[in-house]
């Protein structure tokens, strides 16, 4: 049996190998077909934070394959300290096929995992998004055919999506670059455990984005102020006031580079409206794939 809690628990090879079920069950379902590959499978979600992208595609993508779908917020669940996390984790997984989990705590990810009787999908938490950097990959994958020495640039916050982007690029052999303001770039934690499992890997930080961008195929940002960050609100959009990617920003770098967000986006801080909206945006694209990256997540872990 296998998790997802990061992206450090899976090999390249098995992340190529979702992608690859991914691009199989979309080239299905754009020719109108839905392979019933899970009747009466049931997928049950745990959250404690609010969604609309992660949500909604997990459930559209299990009904897709022929299953049905489970919410419970963490606290109807028990997970508030009504009862153990032991006993909940046995308890939900004795009647669920998969478990998607969108906490703050990654350390309740793992530990639900550790005590489960199925597999269980990290949905987000502060520290991982994997489900979020696959569906970048299978995105820049279908529009820039492969990532190998994609240059990926992740202007705004070292945070968990741009922490998972990292891990992704380092399994498909894309360079990276953070360009973000001090104190908010990768922790040296984070690089010393990303190098020791990627030691050929090539990720670069800087405080310049206008460098960073001119050599850039992809040009990603994410909000500056996560769930749970809004009382620093005001602190970040002064750090990161040089930092957003407008018109400006993206004429410096390659006419061909595409603009990635993972949405929600602030409009008018972190992205302009003529960027997230423009041609070189491949946004709305991005979010539909988190369906299709479900499918194939789901298929490869049921597989297991």
């Amino acid at each position: 049996m296998k998790h997802l809690t990061s992206l450090f628990d899976i090999t390249p090879d098995e992340l190529h190998a979702i992608l690859d079920k991914a691009q199989e069950l979309k080239q299905l379902f754009r020719q109108g077909q839905r392979p019933q590959l899970f009747p009466g499978r049931v997928l049950v979600q745990l959250f404690e934070k609010p969604s609309l992208r992660t949500r909604n595609s997990f459930e559209a993508a299990m009904i897709h394959l022929g299953g049905s779908g489970i919410f419970l917020t963490t606290a109807e669940a028990g997970l508030n300290g009504r009862e153990s996390l032991a006993d909940v984790a046995r308890v939900i997984s004795s009647f669920s096929d998969l478990i998607t989990m969108r906490t703050f705590s990654q350390q309740l990810i793992e530990d639900m995992a550790a005590h489960a009787s199925c597999p269980v999908i990290n949905g987000l938490s502060d520290e991982r998004h994997p489900c979020q950097a696959l569906t970048d990959l299978l995105t820049i994958r279908e529009t820039l055919s492969s990532p190998t020495q994609r240059h990926l640039v992740f202007v705004g916050d070292g945070n968990n999506v741009a922490m998972s982007l990292a891990i992704a690029a380092a399994m498909s052999g894309m360079p990276m670059t953070l360009a973000a303001p001090e104190g908010f770039q990768f922790t040296p934690e984070f690089l010393l455990r990303l190098t020791q499992r990627y030691p050929n890997h090539k990720v670069f930080c800087t405080s310049d984005p206008d460098t960073a961008v001119r050599t850039a195929d992809i040009v990603y940002t994410d909000v500056w102020a996560s769930m749970g960050q809004e009382d620093d609100s005001e602190r970040r959009k002064v750090a990161f006031a040089d930092f957003q990617v407008n018109s400006r920003l993206m004429a410096l770098a390659p006419a061909s580079a595409v603009f990635m967000h993972d949405l929600p986006a602030k409009r008018g801080l972190e992205v302009t409206d003529d960027v997230i909206d423009g041609p070189q945006s491949i946004v709305f694209a991005q979010a539909e794939n988190r369906m299709h990256l479900a499918k194939g997540l789901f298929a490869w872990l049921l597989s297991h």
